[in-house]
């Protein structure tokens, strides 16, 4: 078996249950190497988000990871959160100590703005977030542009979560997005299309807690609290762990289906604000610009899940 280099990548998030996950998975996956950490306003309010972030880390153990705090707001609107899908503190659920592990004094941007200047173009960025910090880091500096690996973010869809049109992360910030829609990077979206097949059921999430660590009954009880949620909001029997679909990507893109696909940012419409125009049957002439994941082998994902969560240790 040819060993490949674990691939390095930037969380950009705002935990969130689905993003705490993802960062679990980042950090004890040996297929990616987890740089940093950077937050934005989105599910909370940054500060929240922030705390958040270092109590997972803490938990996980990630110490020398670092976490950098980023926009409080997006670039033009008025800040809006998810408190009837995440709670008041972005992470209801789980009740965790406040963290020791202190964050970056370097703002989140600056610090995506150094790690990429100094890279050798092998970093992925993975928002899993609105794309504030993303978009203004490519405004204040744009030789970061070229130097980006991919960007491999959560957002969109052909339908919307939070208008009939928009996904969140998407409607949070569409200004932020468009700005990274239309950069050149290479990006992969991992939209509602896909996240929405990646339902963790009550069968899925007792494999998880057969694994018997205190990161596995970590991530059932935001499981457990998120798939309350889910289910009371739209109905849903399973809690759809949207961010840590990227994740996996990152570590074993096999496990997807793609189509290459031109997608637009809508910014003017007044009831399609924030969607993500996806020309799924090429009628505008327009050269892709996404890769759009749509499908997913569900007993390679969960494996992965079950598997890269066991590599925690019984004392975590």
């Amino acid at each position: 078996m040819v060993k490949t280099e674990a691939r390095k990548i930037i969380i950009d998030c705002d935990p969130g249950h689905d993003d705490a996950i993802a960062i679990l998975l980042a950090g004890a996956n040996p297929g990616v190497e987890l740089i940093g950490i950077t937050t934005v306003a989105g599910n909370a309010e940054v500060d929240k988000t922030t705390i958040n972030a270092l109590k997972v880390c803490e938990i996980a153990g990630l110490a020398d990871t670092p976490v950098a705090k980023g926009a409080p707001q997006p670039l033009v609107r008025k800040r809006e959160t998810a408190a009837d899908i995440h709670g008041d503190s972005g992470m209801d659920g789980p009740i965790l100590p406040a963290p020791t592990k202190i964050m970056s004094d370097e703002h989140a941007v600056d610090f995506i703005i150094r790690q990429l200047l100094d890279s050798d173009g092998d970093i992925t960025l993975v928002p899993t977030a609105p794309l504030t910090n993303i978009a203004m880091a490519m405004r204040k500096e744009p030789a970061i542009i070229p130097k980006i690996r991919e960007i491999v973010l959560m957002g969109g869809g052909t339908f919307g979560n939070w208008t009939p049109a928009a996904e969140f992360n998407i409607f949070v910030d569409a200004e932020a997005a468009k700005v990274v829609f239309e950069s050149g990077v290479p990006l992969t979206m991992f939209g509602l299309d896909l996240t929405h097949k990646a339902q963790a059921t009550p069968e899925i999430q007792e494999r998880i807690k057969q694994i018997g660590n205190p990161i596995s009954d970590f991530v059932v009880e935001l499981l457990q609290f998120f798939m309350h949620t889910y289910k009371e909001v739209f109905g849903f029997e399973g809690a759809p762990i949207h961010d840590a679909c990227c994740v996996v990507y990152c570590i074993d893109p096999s496990i997807f289906t793609y189509r290459n696909l031109r997608v637009d940012i809508e910014t003017k419409g007044e009831f399609s604000y924030g969607m993500t125009v996806v020309d799924m049957l090429g009628v505008t002439g327009k050269e892709p610009n996404v890769k759009v994941a749509l499908d997913l082998d569900q007993d390679k994902f969960w494996k992965l899940m079950v598997d890269t969560l066991s590599k925690y240790s019984k004392s975590n």
